[in-house]
């Protein structure tokens, strides 16, 4: 049974016995001819620059946001506590409004007779 190992030595062996010249690394293109240049530093530079005043921007909006949202904590707080006040002055008024609410009940002895 053939394992891992003597698999890639037969395979070895087998190239060399077949006259395959192995493959050695070298340089086929101009390495000046692939370089950005300046072309490709002024396009980064700009990406850079929009990222950057993109990330400032983003920022200040996220600030605002917080900000509106700490008022409009305090603006519910301030409405709920107005609300809380006017149902407690609501109840006293509706105790006070009532007529028969602190009104002496008549008796049977101050009613007229019929």
């Amino acid at each position: 049974m053939l394992t891992l190992s003597t698999a890639a030595t037969w395979i070895a062996g087998e190239g060399r016995g077949l006259g395959l010249a192995t493959p050695s690394p070298s340089m086929t293109v101009d390495p000046d001819a692939v370089t950005p240049g300046f072309v490709g530093f002024v396009a980064i530079a700009v990406i850079a620059v929009i990222v950057v005043f993109l990330l400032i921007d983003m920022l200040r909006r996220i600030r605002r946001a917080g900000y509106r949202a700490d008022v409009n904590e305090q603006l519910d707080a301030e409405a709920e506590a107005q609300a809380d006040a006017a149902v407690r002055d609501s109840e006293v008024d509706d105790q006070d409004i009532d007529p028969d609410a602190g009104a002496p009940s008549a008796s049977t002895e101050d009613r007229p007779r019929a």
